[in-house]
């Protein structure tokens, strides 16, 4: 059963926010499946990049190590766009996808679970898909997920 099929767009403005996306299982379920994909994954103006490297240095970096920092600017490139998955049920949390892959597919039943989410039983209720903008450093970045249960349901 199709519970969620979204696409949107983030931007740097939203990097360091939370999206926190809710929706109904109506009956329990065997097994509940996450597809999150975004792009672009890496900026590809080298320009831009190296700009941003230098607003970070100037923020992050203490002012005696900034003119180091610069030197090797080269080596943090390419500079990739982060965003990650975390599941909760209505009564807990059911943990937390810090992948760097810009395609993840992910799953949970009472005996299974992708790795950084908890297994159990897959109830029904409000349940929230959230997604953590840790940076956007294109200009846009767009984004789809997608949740949905086998369809075999199953009994409390």
């Amino acid at each position: 059963m199709n519970l969620m099929d979204i696409q949107g767009r983030v931007t740097p403005e939203q990097s360091g926010t939370h999206l926190r996306i809710p929706f109904q299982l109506t009956a329990n379920a065997e097994r509940l499946n996450i597809r999150f994909a975004y792009s672009p994954k890496v900026l590809e103006d080298r320009e831009r990049a190296l700009a941003l490297l230098e607003a970070s240095f100037a923020k992050y970096v203490l002012p005696d190590q900034q003119e180091r920092a610069a030197a090797r600017a080269d080596t943090y490139l390419p500079l990739n766009n982060l965003i990650t998955v975390s599941l909760d049920d209505e009564h807990q949390y059911r943990g937390a996808c810090h992948r760097h892959d810009p395609v993840q597919e992910l799953h949970l039943s009472e005996l299974h679970a992708s790795p950084g989410l908890v297994r159990g039983l897959i109830r029904q209720g409000r349940w929230t898909v959230t997604l953590s903008i840790h940076c956007i450093v294109t200009a846009a970045c767009d984004y789809r997920l997608k949740v949905w249960t086998d369809e075999t349901e199953v009994k409390a």
